[in-house]
């Protein structure tokens, strides 16, 4: 009897022990947990949907200007985004090791893009409304949005805080530069060259349909 009562024991110990091993399998490392945990979050379905957020505030600012500073801005966005991918390549930070991305973080992409976009789409308003009440609350607005989108980059363990404070700065940067350098330098030229009015529009659209073309690749493929 006792015999009998030792087998069940060590049978029992057998099939807790194995369902334990496989409970632990299935889980995997502590930064995967954290993934599939924050991956169904609240912040990480907005984090996903910032990209499609900004974009279409850009996409708003270009249809109402319709002149030559949104094909500048066009152009500009784009050649913000390139900028970043070249400092990542020369940087060569690592992401925080929560991720499982593998490529280089610094500086942020998505809070270069974001920051050249925001920065971009105040300056027009103030352009078209002046310094008043409506203009400083949409700015403010614009800002605020823009800064939580970037935020969330550090929440979700995509990028370090060191990485998206760069990625602000050089895109707000370089949006300050690319508008002043427009007006300053470029919009006289612009209105009294037709040469000039087309170059411009035919890079334009040479951009956007680059990045039309990496949205369909990329943006719908990393959302499914």
């Amino acid at each position: 009897m006792a015999v009998l009562v030792e087998r069940f024991a060590r049978r029992d110990g057998n099939e807790q022990s194995g369902s334990v091993q496989e409970e632990a399998s299935i889980n995997g490392s502590p930064e995967l947990r954290y993934e599939s945990v924050s991956g169904r979050g609240i912040e990480a379905g907005v984090n996903r949907m910032s990209k499609w957020v900004v974009s279409i505030l850009f996409a708003s600012v270009v249809l109402l200007r319709r002149d030559g500073t949104a094909l500048w801005g066009i152009i500009g966005s784009v050649s913000n985004s390139a900028l970043s991918v070249v400092l990542k390549r020369i940087l060569n930070q690592a992401r925080p090791d929560a991720t499982s991305r593998s490529d280089p973080g610094m500086p942020s992409t998505h809070a270069q893009s974001i920051s050249f976009i925001s920065v971009f789409a105040v300056l027009s308003v103030m352009e078209w409304l002046g310094t008043s009440k409506v203009s400083v609350f949409l700015s403010c607005l614009i800002l605020a949005s823009c800064s939580y989108f970037i935020r969330l980059r550090v929440s979700q363990k995509l990028h370090t805080s060191n990485q998206v404070v760069v990625g602000a700065i050089v895109g707000s940067v370089f949006c300050i530069l690319w508008y002043t350098t427009w007006n300053s330098l470029l919009l006289e030229a612009f209105e009294s060259s037709l040469l000039l009015q087309r170059s411009v529009f035919l890079v334009a659209a040479a951009f956007t349909l680059a990045f039309a073309t990496h949205v369909a690749l990329n943006w719908f493929r990393n959302d499914k």
